[in-house]
């Protein structure tokens, strides 16, 4: 069950190559705007000067120390130009980030924000198609989005909050009270990191729990088409206490598929570069890694879909709604029959 939910999940996303082109671009476009302001500071510090042609051929430490110093600051954008972006590190910034609570500068927090809403808005007609199986259209896929995204909006209020109340205080009870705790009396520091890396099992595990049920309860508002988020997010955790070995086993499979694309990516990061073909072909380089980061995002939730539907959703398991576009995909089996 588990690997063919896996593989329909991703003959379900190579089935509809427009959604994975929307999302790129529309990834592309939420960043544009920060990569923009953050070239016109650098350019503006640079000017038509010697250190301008240094910096372009090569990494040049003493410049970028110069410019953190005087352009970059706590809380701007330019604060996080930093020898952390470059190659694999920007991956491993982020993913320390997470762990460890740190919050972002406000440039970057309203892109986020504004980037997590359009995706808000397309995960309904992204889950609609991928549950139909058959091309929905533009107008099909934008009214399916329309439809869902305040069902969406209020589902992720809930776990917008499940998710602060482990940041606030669960990553603090873990990090700052209880790590101190355990490692207080201790005298080999290996010993201390090993209980650090079990309470990021702990803190990750927690986060992982509050995304697979979001995710199930989004799959649940399109395939039956409920519209409480409170229900949804019920009948998510029912359907995961049922089938807790399918869900988290399809869950560990598609964590393996992404650390597989992280350990190459590591491997095939592009440096700091000069000026040239270099330059551009590490731009293409980074470009086909989050394509296919968002490949992967988007077989989570194919993958996700397709168990669902091969565990209960179908004819029998629901009752149609009232025949109003765009109707739910287990509607849409009932009208078309085995």
């Amino acid at each position: 069950m588990v690997a063919g939910s896996w593989r329909d999940g991703f003959g379900r996303v190579l089935h509809a190559p427009a959604v994975l082109a929307s999302v790129f671009v529309v990834t592309l476009a939420a960043a544009l705007p920060l990569a923009l302001t953050l070239r016109g500071a650098i350019e503006a510090h640079l000017g038509r000067s010697l250190v301008a042609d240094a910096a372009a051929d090569a990494v040049d430490y003493d410049w970028w120390q110069e410019f953190s110093s005087s352009a970059a600051g706590p809380g701007t954008l330019a604060g996080t130009f930093s020898p952390s972006i470059i190659g694999f590190g920007a991956t491993l910034d982020n993913v320390s980030s997470v762990l460890e609570a740190e919050p972002e500068s406000v440039p970057v927090a309203a892109a986020l924000a504004a980037y997590l809403l359009a995706w808000t808005f397309l995960s309904g007609g992204i889950v609609d198609r991928y549950a139909r199986q058959r091309p929905t259209r533009a107008h099909g896929f934008f009214a399916a989005s329309g439809v869902f995204f305040w069902r969406f909006l209020r589902l992720s209020l809930v776990a917008g909050t499940a998710y602060w109340l482990l940041f606030a205080y669960v990553h603090m009870w873990l990090f700052d009270d209880l790590d101190d705790w355990l490692t207080r009396d201790l005298a080999v520091e290996r010993v201390a990191f090993f209980w650090r890396v079990a309470l990021y099992a702990v803190f990750g595990a927690a986060l992982v729990v509050v995304n697979i049920a979001s995710d199930y309860a989004r799959i649940r508002m399109v395939v039956e088409d409920r519209r409480s988020a409170i229900g949804a997010l019920s009948a998510a955790v029912g359907f995961l206490g049922r089938h807790p070995g399918r869900a988290c086993g399809l869950y560990a499979l598609n964590g393996l598929v992404f650390v597989g694309l992280l350990a190459a990516w590591a491997f095939a990061a592009p440096g700091a570069g000069g000026a040239g073909l270099s330059m551009w072909l590490g731009f293409a380089g980074t470009q086909l890694y989050l394509l296919a980061r968002l490949l992967l995002k988007l077989q989570f939730m194919a993958s996700q879909t397709a168990l669902f539907q091969r565990s209960l959703a179908h004819a029998a398991y629901t009752a149609a709604p009232a025949p109003v576009w765009p109707d739910s995909p287990a509607a849409e089996s009932i009208v078309s029959g085995p």
